[in-house]
């Protein structure tokens, strides 16, 4: 309520991307490989065991009705947890929605700068991102070859788990690059650096 009250008070312009931090640097990196063991399980439980019911539901259960309930039931409680709590501690990251009082909706993507205190490890950090990627790719893989075998029920329990996760991976991308800076000149400029370090790698040989 403190944030949002401050927000309304004209810290936040008028573009609807909003990037805030909150903290003053970058948090340093703990030794502990785990500080939220808990947390990192369920990063991975949910979204594992969607997973696991969307392959082998069928050998319990003929309903497909049953089975999609249970699945995307188990994305939504994956999606609220990544979004709001394994985000935060894990990665430092946070991202949300509010609407103004003249009706306008903000998007808020922030980012932990604050150098006080270990929130968070390396090896967190590096669980947060590997599941945030390699879970939609899998849903991806999914993508086709439910299209492929023209299985169209299962198609809308996967587009349903791209939407949710894809949205988490999404905001949290933005809480990593800025909210103000595009991703696709975010690509541009990492292609860009690409090409001329294997330009200059060239020049150096001859």
């Amino acid at each position: 309520m403190a944030t949002n009250t401050r927000d309304r008070q004209g810290l936040l312009d008028d573009t609807e991307d909003v990037a805030l931090e909150f903290g003053a640097e970058d948090d340093p990196v703990s030794r502990r490989k785990f500080k939220h063991p808990l947390v990192s399980f369920f990063q991975l439980a949910f979204r594992t065991a969607a997973i696991v019911a969307y392959l082998f539901c069928g050998w319990f259960s003929n309903s497909f009705v049953l089975s999609f309930v249970v699945i995307v039931v188990l994305l939504a409680l994956d999606f609220w947890t990544v979004k709001n709590v394994s985000g935060r501690l894990l990665a430092g990251l946070r991202w949300w929605n509010y609407v103004d009082d003249d009706g306008k909706s903000h998007w808020v993507y922030e980012a932990s700068k604050n150098k006080s205190t270990s929130k968070y490890t390396l090896a967190e950090s590096r669980l947060f991102w590997l599941s945030l990627v390699i879970f939609p790719i899998i849903w991806c893989v999914f993508f086709f070859s439910t299209l492929v075998g023209l299985k169209f029920q299962w198609f809308m329990v996967v587009c349903v788990s791209l939407v949710l996760q894809g949205a988490n991976l999404h905001g949290y991308i933005r809480c990593k690059v800025g909210a103000k800076q595009k991703l696709s000149s975010v690509a541009a400029s990492f292609l860009g650096q690409q090409v001329l370090r294997n330009v200059a790698r060239e020049a150096a040989r001859q």
